[in-house]
């Protein structure tokens, strides 16, 4: 374990944004975080694992811990489940695969979401039709301050969309170490979502599978999203917003092309990237922060953008779908 200054945190963040740590710190073990934190207290601390939902629009003056506590283990079975186990530092898809080639069902639809298994929890994260929280059984979170470890169980994590108690109640208080799920023994396929159907269809699936639907997902995912080894980016910036079913009719009158999906709380849940297009966003660039041209949730670094203009054109975005449908989008990504 060693600690390193005045670090470049650009191959350490999927925007590639060019940003220095004062200090940085890699651990492999809960013993390795405790030195290290230990070793410089009373500093701000940034826990990095994939880099792959952060916007770092400056330089950070504390310590960068960037996660990599690996492995996977069974824990235990039942009837219908299995219990699985893994470091909080597994890079995500490699942790999906590692699930469907032994036949473990329930992460399947959430191939290719980048990023490590830490951030599955925090950020509850999640693909066609399928959430974390459909899989989370619990996890083991090191308090930073307490230097103590705790178990959370689904309840304790408080899960909502694209949100748990570590984006908000806890932030920046605990570090995700591991995180245990509930996968079925005999799969449940969910391809009503998106369009699964199709391209399973396309790619001529005749027998569902988990593989089968997972390559589908990775097929959808590749034509509509930029790889982000080629071109920086964070995946969706933006939340799909929700409306009261009142505002929803207003809306429809009012834009016709409008869709919405119906939440379990009556409220319906708005495509923020179709509102972002008709606001002109999409395939817009102005130096090398830009809007995708593919999908317009999605905001893109083309080389040496910095974090402040990625989030200055985020600002603009969001004023103009206020201004033109009366609605507030939030941003999914974490602003550093």
């Amino acid at each position: 374990m060693q600690i390193q200054e005045n670090i470049s945190l650009r191959p350490y963040n999927t925007f590639g944004i060019d940003a220095t740590a004062r200090y940085f710190a890699s651990f492999t073990c809960i013993e390795e975080l405790e030195e290290t934190v230990t070793l410089k207290p009373g500093i701000p601390n940034l826990v990095l694992g994939g880099g792959s939902n952060i916007l770092l629009t400056k330089d950070f003056d504390g310590l960068v811990l960037k996660n990599e506590i690996k492995g996977i283990a069974e824990l235990h079975e039942d009837s219908e489940y299995v219990y699985v186990k893994a470091g909080a530092g597994e890079n995500w898809h490699q942790f999906v695969l590692y699930c469907i080639e032994r036949g473990w069902g329930g992460v399947e639809n959430l191939s290719l979401i980048p990023g490590n298994v830490g951030a599955s929890p925090m950020q509850n994260i999640g693909a066609y039709g399928v959430e974390t929280d459909d899989v989370f059984w619990s996890l083991e979170a090191f308090h930073l301050k307490e230097r103590k470890l705790y178990t959370f169980t689904k309840s304790d994590c408080e899960f909502g969309y694209r949100e748990s108690v570590f984006k908000r109640k806890y932030k920046g208080r605990f570090v995700i170490v591991s995180v245990t799920y509930q996968l079925r023994k005999k799969p449940r396929f969910n391809t009503s979502y998106g369009s699964i159907e199709q391209e399973l269809e396309r790619i001529g699936v005749k027998d569902l599978s988990l593989k089968a639907v997972s390559d589908a997902v990775i097929s959808i995912r590749q034509s509509k999203l930029p790889d982000p080894a080629v071109t920086g980016n964070a995946g969706s910036f933006f939340k799909n917003p929700s409306v009261s079913k009142e505002q929803y009719e207003q809306l429809k009158s009012q834009f016709p092309g409008i869709s919405g999906y119906e939440n379990l709380d009556g409220s319906v849940k708005l495509a923020a990237g179709w509102m972002i297009e008709q606001c002109g966003w999409k395939g817009f660039r102005k130096g090398d922060a830009g809007c995708h041209a593919k999908q317009a949730l999605v905001l893109i670094n083309y080389g040496n953008a910095s974090g402040a203009e990625i989030l200055e054109l985020s600002e603009q975005i969001l004023q103009s779908v206020k201004s033109k449908f009366g609605v507030l989008l939030e941003r999914e990504v974490n602003i550093i």
